[in-house]
């Protein structure tokens, strides 16, 4: 059976465009509170809507969840996604690809930057323990991780970088009020590419949950992990983009 090209979403029934979505309102729990929310739903599109949920949070604020139909189709022929272009190694190819093709350690440099201070990611991608069963890249043999930790600003890290001959900085941002994500990743790679000759700047990678995967060029980084990544991807990507491709700074 083919799969459809255009398709709605799915609640109850095939194709009822129902959808769940959930918002907070700056206004203290009441009626009128209730029929703001409706009347947000109805601008977004979603017809009937219902209200199943609101919450007081705190005196001035209300969390509501509000179910509806939307109209809205989904074309799947016009989805864009950022497909692995290489393959998933296991770290004893990842070792031996870095062993007998760049003939010593690949050093990373990771780190959260700016004021951002939650390193489960960073510490998910580099520390041993790694994720989701997967050892970190201070498994690898090959490897030699440097991990700053969190609110690294970032001169230090150009400058740390640049001690410890980085191949590859990985950068962990969780922290994304006021898109603070961005402007630290934009940042930071303005800041490298100015601390380092052309051609010559560590590969940049950053992680985080909200990042849009294919925007690494516009933010001026070589790539984008999104959530759910695991070190064998990025060990993977590594041994792709510098050794496999000869990108490195040695």
């Amino acid at each position: 059976m083919s799969q459809p090209t255009v398709v709605r979403p799915y609640g109850d029934t095939t194709g009822d465009g129902m959808v769940q979505v959930s918002f907070t309102l700056p206004v203290p729990h009441d009626k009128r509170a209730e029929g703001a929310a409706l009347q947000l739903a109805g601008k977004m599109g979603l017809a009937p809507a219902l209200l199943v949920h609101a919450r007081a949070v705190g005196p001035a604020h209300t969390f509501f969840i509000v179910y509806g139909s939307v109209s809205h189709l989904v074309d799947l022929a016009q989805v864009q996604v950022v497909e692995r272009d290489h393959p998933l190694l296991t770290p004893k190819e990842v070792n031996a690809a870095i062993r007998e093709r760049l003939r010593r350690p690949l050093v990373v440099v990771g780190a959260c930057i700016g004021t951002d201070a939650h390193t489960v990611g960073i510490d998910a991608i580099l520390n041993i323990k790694g994720f989701a069963g997967e050892k970190g890249l201070e498994y690898y043999s090959e490897v030699r991780v440097v991990n700053l930790g969190a609110q690294v600003l970032v001169p230090e890290l150009v400058e740390r970088a640049r001690e410890e001959q980085a191949d590859a900085v990985l950068v962990s941002q969780v922290v994304t009020q006021r898109d603070a994500h961005i402007s630290n990743t934009t940042q930071m790679a303005a800041a490298f590419r100015e601390a380092y000759p052309a051609g010559q700047v560590p590969l940049l990678v950053v992680g985080g949950p909200r990042f849009e995967e294919g925007s690494a060029g516009q933010l001026g980084v070589d790539r984008i992990f999104g959530r759910g990544t695991t070190p064998g991807e990025v060990a993977s990507y590594l041994v792709h983009a510098l050794v496999e491709n000869g990108r490195s700074s040695a």
